[in-house]
């Protein structure tokens, strides 16, 4: 599973990464957590708003930081 957390490295892309990895690790999941800052890479998904999280090329959130316990319904659902 790969999941990529889009923003420009503001406060709450750091966020969301952060609580990203506290799902994984709450889950037990192998999973390659990719921090992507390039603003041609992130329109390229859709994205107008960051922070945003996408797993296996699936955009799941944009324009807040999801809590752990969101982002983990999040990644139970793509499993």
């Amino acid at each position: 599973m790969v999941i990529k957390i889009l923003g420009s490295g503001c406060k709450n892309c750091i966020a969301l990464k952060k609580n990203t990895e506290d799902a994984v690790k709450e889950l037990g999941i192998e999973a390659e957590i990719v921090k992507i800052e390039d603003m041609k890479d992130i329109v390229s998904y859709g994205v107008l708003q960051t922070p945003a999280l996408v797993i296996d090329e699936k955009v799941v959130s944009f324009g807040k930081v999801l809590k752990p316990k969101d982002i983990v319904k999040a990644l139970k659902k793509v499993q």
